[in-house]
């Protein structure tokens, strides 16, 4: 096995820390950390064996004492932010967090317009106005599954063969899926973002709709900085506060992220192999199984009935009696005893799948059938098979965000349970509009588009 490249020569405790927040380091210990203290990771040589990192083994925690300043904060220029921050931070410190850890990590904090913009149109962004939901899944694959992440990925898995060797054997994660998500998560770490962790985070928690969760995060930044696992500048990450390479929010970085080499520190941010393991671990904690299919593309028999796309899980033996069939030829290549759920993208007249466990694994990373379908679509690009093979139907009028909302909210009025209304045409949307469908004589494919809303419409006039 060839030699893995070192990483970057920074942990310099003592040092970094003294001119960050004005700490005191000891030298790091060998003994390995508590899970759920500091970040995950394998033990191993700077060389790891064919064997690699063992999946779970804590990453080893420096014995790290920090003192320096602990306040007064510079004021942000928003008295909201500067409230909540007193505030929080004493709840922090109340927690056990360290003081000069808790100042590090908000002093410096300012408004970030995205959340805290005077234009409401401007912050108020939500989960509907993100990429995977607002855009049409044919124009989010444009640019999520491209010829350049295409060609890059197929050369990154030669370029970490050695790697992704370890990663499989260790993790029991295909190396196509991992480099799939690490071209969609930072364009194979060459955009990891350029926001600071701490003060998107604070902002979200300033802004309130998410405040729990934002606090949380931002007591796990803590962890992190006070375990000696980073630096408090290196916490750099996108809009959301996800951090590295593979894009780990705060507390999944302390639960997930892997020391591939064995240097006591998992460096998600610089060092590939780190973060290309710390992906390996959350996929199979989230319960990836190797040499199983993330979906397979598919032919329906003439006059075949779509509200069987209702999503729910059948064995294969059913949809091969129901004449489902690849749309590439051949077999499945999946037991009669294995589950599937049919899914429709854009309706009946689109390309159709049958998915699997791992889709459902993909989704664990982003919680969006889009960006799942983007990653099993790259990474079987990668490996050189294209897809889809069936033509999206774009000469239907999809809806806007505020359509969906008007789709749902008549839905709910007709006694079809579509649950909230959101703007995001998910599960309860699609099996409320299918029984509408369905009572009508339509065609039950559950698609949110124009036609269905102008018939859903018309029925309530």
């Amino acid at each position: 096995m060839t030699r893995l490249p070192s990483k970057p020569q920074r942990w310099v405790y003592a040092a970094a820390l003294i001119a960050l927040i004005g700490a005191c380091a000891a030298t790091p210990q060998t003994t390995p950390g508590t899970p759920g203290n500091g970040a995950s990771g394998g033990s191993g040589p700077s060389t790891p064996p064919a064997s690699g990192p063992t999946p779970g083994d804590p990453v080893g925690t420096p014995d790290v004492a920090f003192s320096g300043p602990t306040g007064p904060f510079t004021p942000s220029g928003n008295r909201d932010m500067d409230a909540w921050r007193e505030d929080f931070a004493d709840r922090a410190k109340a927690q056990g967090r360290n003081p000069a850890v808790v100042y590090a990590i908000l002093e410096g904090i300012s408004p970030l317009e995205l959340y805290l913009s005077e234009d409401v149109s401007v912050a108020s962004t939500g989960i509907a106005d993100q990429a995977e939901f607002a855009k049409a899944i044919w124009d989010y694959l444009r640019t999520a599954v491209t010829e350049s992440r295409l060609q890059t990925g197929a050369q990154k898995l030669a370029e970490y063969d050695d790697v992704f060797d370890v990663l499989e054997e260790t993790y029991g994660v295909d190396r196509a899926a991992i480099s799939a998500i690490w071209a969609i998560e930072t364009n194979f770490g060459s955009y990891i973002g350029n926001y600071d962790a701490a003060n998107t985070l604070s902002n979200m928690a300033v802004e309130g709709r998410r405040r729990s969760f934002a606090e949380g995060q931002l007591i796990a930044l803590m962890k992190i900085v006070e375990n000696g696992f980073a630096r408090r500048e290196q916490l750099g990450s996108g809009w959301a506060g996800a951090m590295g390479q593979t894009q780990f929010m705060p507390s999944t970085y302390l639960s997930h992220a892997q020391d591939y080499d064995g240097d006591g520190i998992a460096d998600v941010w610089s060092y590939a192999p780190d973060a290309l393991a710390s992906a390996a671990h959350y996929l199979a904690a989230s319960g990836y199984q190797l040499g199983e299919p993330w979906g397979i593309e598919v032919l329906a028999p003439s006059g075949f009935d779509w509200a069987y796309a209702d999503g729910n899980d059948r064995r294969m033996s059913t949809w091969r009696s129901l004449g489902l069939s690849p749309i590439r030829g051949g077999a499945f290549g999946v037991d009669d005893g294995e589950y599937a759920e049919l899914w429709l993208p854009a309706g009946a007249t689109g390309p159709k799948y049958l998915l699997f466990r791992n889709f459902d694994v993909f989704k664990t990373y982003n919680n969006a059938n889009s960006y799942a379908l983007a990653v099993g679509l790259l990474a079987d690009g990668i490996r050189g098979q294209r897809g889809p093979v069936a033509i999206w139907p774009t000469d239907i009028p999809r809806l806007s965000t505020q359509e969906v909302m008007t789709l749902q909210q008549t839905l709910n009025e007709l006694g079809y349970s579509a649950g909230p209304v959101d703007g995001i045409a998910g599960s309860g949307t699609r099996k409320a509009l299918q029984n509408f469908q369905k009572d009508r004589g339509m065609v039950a494919d559950g698609y949110a588009s124009k036609p269905a809303l102008d018939a859903v419409l018309a029925a309530a006039s």
